[in-house]
């Protein structure tokens, strides 16, 4: 690398191009392809017409030219010199050859903006780019009405999100739903992948009420990711029954949710506990809150390893607490004390401000203790 790549590095000034790794370039080009023959047949006109006013009445090349453009599109402005009557009987020929041109360039337009699908196509490149500039974002496969309410929630939270579903309609569905970005393709493909830039994702939410489509996409993201040889992307489905989501968790889901059993759970919390006024909508689920509650992963080169738990100072430098802690044996500790050592490889739940949470996370991934700790 050179000193001035290296010096752009270090001050930021390099400019990540981002492109669609699916390229639509090819497809549009073939849809460009009727073109051809008007625009030849424009070009050989063109330089028919300018050598035969040079040969037939010693025209210079620029007054040629200009004799041609103007008697080949018909529009009128007359003689720019005195021309013979070879030279008229060529005139004559040029305009009909001209007219005959532009009507079969006028039905070849018409032909490819009806039929084709030249307009479509940019759109859908110009959405693509639009998507090729995400980062850690969530694939949502299949539009319904568990789709509607779980990109409410990701639009308060400002989460990026991409929707993708076969549907013919999608772009209308996309407008009224608020979906910022979408790609209309079948979810289990392998170019619906690619479309909604997976690779560089943080998961994929397959949120079909049919149990195969969920197994189907399933199956299809662990493949793709052992392709990418990328770190495990966060599968998220939905089941209807306690069945469907042990299958589907045994087919490498990481978190299923069953509908009617989340439905009980909730309403049974309100009734048990009406007092609580629904802390989860409250705090975890409201916009802009400022309480949030994330897991952070104690990696087996971290600098907390065999550290006590009041040694990370969470609470005193970030107003972040940590009120459990999973061992990797699955031993979860309740409210730890502050001379609680940490292990590797364990989960610490911190409670705190989005912003907190997130220097917390950072501060346990490092592999030395910072300075000002």
């Amino acid at each position: 690398m050179s000193i001035f790549k290296k010096i752009k590095k270090a001050l930021g000034w390099e400019i990540r191009t981002s492109k669609p790794e699916y390229d639509l370039n090819p497809i549009i080009y073939t849809q460009l392809k009727p073109f051809r023959l008007p625009l030849i047949m424009v070009q050989i006109i063109m330089m028919i017409g300018t050598l035969g006013y040079i040969f037939i009445d010693d025209f210079t090349i620029l007054d040629a030219i200009y004799q041609t453009g103007i008697t080949f599109t018909t529009v009128g402005f007359g003689e720019i010199a005195p021309i013979s009557p070879q030279g008229r009987f060529f005139t004559i020929t040029l305009i009909i050859f001209g007219f005959a041109t532009f009507t079969l360039s006028t039905a070849v337009l018409i032909d490819a903006v009806v039929k084709g699908k030249l307009f479509d196509l940019y759109k859908e490149r110009n959405m693509l780019y639009k998507i090729a500039r995400l980062r850690r974002h969530f694939v949502i496969f299949y539009h319904n009405e568990y789709t509607l309410q779980l990109a409410k929630q990701f639009r308060d939270n400002h989460i990026p999100f991409v929707v993708v579903d076969p549907r013919e309609d999608l772009e209308e569905i996309a407008k009224e739903s608020g979906y910022p970005y979408y790609v209309k393709e079948e979810p289990y493909k392998e170019k619906a992948f690619l479309k909604a830039h997976l690779s560089s994702a943080k998961g994929a939410i397959s949120l079909s009420k049919n149990i195969s489509d969920n197994i189907t996409l399933i199956a299809s993201v662990r493949l793709y990711e052992k392709e990418l040889g990328r770190n495990p992307f966060l599968i998220i489905s939905n089941a209807e029954t306690q069945n469907e989501k042990i299958r589907l968790q045994k087919l490498g889901a990481d978190k299923v949710v069953a509908t009617p059993s989340l439905m009980a759970k909730r309403v049974s919390a309100m009734a048990i506990r009406p007092d609580m006024e629904n802390v989860l909508d409250e705090f975890l689920y409201k916009k802009d809150t400022p309480i949030d509650m994330e897991e952070a992963i104690v990696g087996e080169d971290s600098w907390v390893v065999n550290r006590q738990l009041q040694d990370l100072h969470l609470r005193d430098r970030l107003k972040v607490s940590v009120i459990g802690i999973t061992e990797k044996n699955g031993k979860f500790i309740q409210m730890p004390k502050g001379t609680t050592i940490i292990n590797a490889n364990c989960k610490l739940l911190l409670v705190g401000s989005q912003k907190g949470i997130a220097r917390a996370k950072r501060i346990v991934r490092l592999s030395k203790q910072p300075e000002d700790l």
